[in-house]
Order: C-alpha cells, then structure tokens, then sequence
C-alpha cells in the first residue's frame, strides 16, 4: 500500500507531465463554438426592428483541426441563413442570404477568437 507522502508525490508528478489536464479535442470544444452561435443568433435577432425582422438559422457549426499550430489547434466556422421580411407599401418582402463567420480557438486563453 502507498504511503500518502508517495502518493502525493505521485498526483504531483502527474500533474507536471500534464496528466490531470484532459486532452484537448475537437468534441470537447465544439460545444463552446455551438455556444457563440446561439449567441450570435440572439444577437441578430434581437437587433432594433426599425420595419425588419430577420430569423437567423443556424446551418452548421464546423471544427477543423490545425495541425502543426499549438497556438490556435483548431478553426471553426459558423454558418447562418438569414430570412429578412418587411411590410411595405406594396406588400411583404422576404429576402434570405447566407453569412459566415470565422473563428480560431486560442489555447493559451482557451476560448474562441473571433477571425476577421
């Protein structure tokens, strides 16, 4: 049986080689992307009204991993379709088009950054 001192020695090293830290996945951080598109979809659709409303429909929310680049292992992308409508004069008007947005996940901060 392991004495404690043994023991703690043992979590301590553990925890040195990097051990306790869970790996980092693209299933384990493709929730946080799904999170900034719920998000940006409450964002968008909660805008000042001024005769629109828009519906933003969320398409897809991509992870791709980068390989060779420990600063930003990984890129996602968040896909919408956006459905306008307005009432005018001579009837209702719907228009929808696409939008993207691009991210990259920063390891040192652990969250998702915004790529212009």
């Amino acid at each position: 049986m392991l004495s404690r001192s043994w023991l703690a020695a043992l979590v301590l090293l553990a925890a040195a080689c990097g051990m306790g830290q869970p790996k980092l996945t693209r299933e384990s951080i493709t929730p946080a992307l799904q999170q900034e598109a719920e998000k940006l979809k409450a964002d968008g659709e909660s805008m000042p009204d001024l005769g629109v409303k828009a519906t933003w429909n969320i398409m897809a929310v991509e992870v791709k991993e980068q390989p060779g680049n420990a600063a930003q292992p990984f890129a996602g992308t968040i896909k919408f379709k956006i459905e306008s409508s307005t009432h005018a004069l001579e009837g209702p008007a719907t228009e929808a088009f696409e939008k993207k947005f691009e991210y990259v996940y920063d390891a040192a901060s652990k969250q998702w950054r915004f790529r212009p």
